[in-house]
């Protein structure tokens, strides 16, 4: 597996936007509004790793690392091993307009979106 992305909740999305543009040198990718009130900015740098941050204005959770991304190969092998393995999955894969997205979480909680694109 190929780590994709990291999602950071973000308290201010013009100030991290600000922060990760000026100070890290990085560009938004894309932007877009899934929902009223929440608000989602990809940035990248150099290589194929992304940035995402998500604002949620009306249930902000606290400010902070969330969920990384990891690409497969094959969404329905993956799983399958994951769960030999003990892994308890929050999300089944599902099939999205660009992708297949399945999550599962760590022992601390941190979501871990599985991808194939």
């Amino acid at each position: 597996m190929k780590v994709k992305y990291t999602t950071i909740a973000v308290a201010d999305m013009d100030e991290s936007i600000k922060f990760y543009t000026g100070v890290m040198g990085l560009e938004i990718d894309k932007q877009f509004n899934p929902r009223p009130g929440l608000n989602i900015t990809f940035m990248k740098g150099e290589g194929e790793s992304i940035i995402e941050l998500i604002e949620n204005v009306e249930n902000p959770e606290k400010p902070g690392l969330i969920a990384f991304g990891m690409e497969v190969e094959d969404m329905n092998t993956t799983v399958k091993e994951l769960k030999s393995k003990g892994a308890k999955f929050t999300l089944e894969p599902i099939q999205t307009p660009a992708e297949i997205l399945a999550f599962l979480e760590d022992p601390n909680g941190v979501r871990i979106a599985l991808i194939q694109h």
